[in-house]
């Protein structure tokens, strides 16, 4: 297999976490607009609790763009 090919083969199975990445999202998502629509009292603690979960999801997606990134262009 040509080194170039392989490369791009790797980046590829490397960037299959963005689509974890964006059902997460749309999970922690779903769970703060319900969970702020059956206790809406309870609605600060929830938003800051769902960014967190949303940074943490992001930050996973962002490691593997980087990987990605490093498989590419400096092997």
């Amino acid at each position: 297999m040509d080194l170039a090919a392989a490369k791009m083969i790797g980046a590829g199975l490397a960037m299959t976490a963005g689509l974890g990445a964006g059902i997460g999202l749309g999970n922690i998502f779903n769970g703060i607009v319900s969970g702020i629509a059956r206790n809406p009292e309870a609605k600060d603690e929830i938003f800051k609790a769902g960014l967190i979960g949303a940074a943490l999801t992001e930050a996973v997606m962002l490691f593997a763009l980087g990987t990605a990134m490093t498989m590419m262009f400096a092997f």
